[in-house]
């Protein structure tokens, strides 16, 4: 007789916010109904009616980095639902600029987000009832840019994305440092591990490991060096 297929604890969904087109990830336990809320960027309602679709109840925000477009939406979620903010220190100045960079981008006046109830380090857990996130300190988009891994699962923020990786242009960005992050950590996952980034389409690591142009490129850099 054959086994019921394992019905994964995790539910994972996604939604796309604001004028930058960003994916904010709602990660809950079936079990408990409590949830993370990965960089919500904007538009808090959508975000908080999508997680009661979901029926998870939010209990932590974990920012991948804090841009404008990841962080808009943090204190609206945090106050509608008294989340713990959660994200990395060298990411303070980033977040202090907020809302100055709102009001240049988009016109609006927001109030800034607010201080983080915790700093997330390299190696750290977040754990709330029935799921946890580990941390990786994936610097080169910014200083502070963290990815969270779970069950075959990566959220890697602005660092990796399908066929591309994050600009390292703007103000704390470093390329060597985001192509170390991406292959010296970010590779070390097993190929079939999905990737959700904080932009466009889904991939998975095997997949940009034998296709991205900018990991190729670094790969081969290593080799003939």
């Amino acid at each position: 007789m054959s086994e019921e297929p394992k019905v994964s604890e995790l539910m994972v969904k996604g939604i796309v916010v604001g004028v930058f087109q960003e994916n904010c990830w709602v990660i809950g336990s079936r079990r408990t109904r409590e949830g993370i809320v990965i960089d919500p960027g904007d538009q808090a309602d959508d975000i908080l009616a999508m997680a009661k679709e979901m029926g998870v109840n939010i209990k932590v925000i974990a920012n991948s980095h804090a841009h404008v477009d990841h962080i808009l939406g943090v204190r609206e979620v945090q106050e509608k639902t008294g989340a713990k903010f959660l994200m990395h220190e060298g990411e303070l100045s980033i977040a202090k600029s907020a809302a100055s960079s709102a009001k240049m981008f988009t016109g609006r006046d927001v109030e800034p987000p607010p201080d983080p109830d915790a700093y997330l380090n390299d190696g750290d857990d977040i754990d709330v009832a029935g799921l946890k996130l580990k941390v990786i300190h994936t610097p080169g988009h910014t200083p502070g840019s963290l990815s969270f891994y779970t069950e075959g699962m990566l959220f890697s923020g602005d660092t990796l994305f399908r066929g591309s990786i994050g600009r390292t242009d703007l103000p704390g960005g470093d390329y060597a440092q985001e192509m170390a992050s991406i292959v010296d950590r970010l590779l070390e996952l097993p190929d079939e591990t999905v990737v959700l980034p904080g932009h466009m389409q889904e991939t998975q690591i095997g997949t940009e490991r034998k296709t991205n142009p900018f990991i190729l490129e670094e790969l081969e850099n290593r080799r003939s060096g």
